[in-house]
Order: structure tokens, then C-alpha cells, then sequence
């Protein structure tokens, strides 16, 4: 997952049909573990997809640490 700014927030899932969805994680309201994993967004949409709602957090732990890498060294000043 690219942190670029067009992807902002965005992990990629799998709905019950088998297409691919790309979602704005930071729009999650919950997460159920039912027989199937629906994710609720804040504007109240539900979504049921084939990730366990176990991936789908990983998936967005994943993504939030990497847009929050920092560099190994930091840049030199030039005098």
C-alpha cells in the first residue's frame, strides 16, 4: 500500500463477491466478526467483506506505520 496522496488512509479488501475494494481506513466506525466480517463506516454504509476482521486490522496497523516511518538519519543541514 502506497502512501501516496492519492491513497491516503486506503488498505485494499475483498468483498463476499470477490472484488476488490480499496477503503479509506480513517472512515471505520467498527468492526464485527460475525460469520462474515462487516465493517461499518461512519457515515453508517455497511460493508461485508472476506477478510477476517484479525486482517483487516492488520491491515491498518500496517499502513499506519508506514506513513509514520521516519528517516534513519536525519537530513544534514548544509552551512
Amino acid at each position: 500500500m502506497a502512501s501516496s496522496a492519492g491513497q491516503a488512509s486506503m488498505i485494499q479488501l475483498t468483498r463476499i463477491n470477490q472484488q476488490r475494494l480499496i477503503l479509506n481506513s480513517d472512515l471505520i466506525e467498527q468492526i464485527e466478526a460475525t460469520p462474515d466480517t462487516v465493517i461499518t463506516m461512519t457515515n453508517g454504509q455497511k460493508l461485508v467483506v472476506i477478510d477476517s476482521a484479525d486482517a483487516v486490522i492488520e491491515k491498518i496497523i500496517a499502513f499506519r506505520r508506514s506513513i509514520q516511518q521516519v528517516p534513519a538519519s536525519p537530513p544534514k543541514a548544509e552551512n
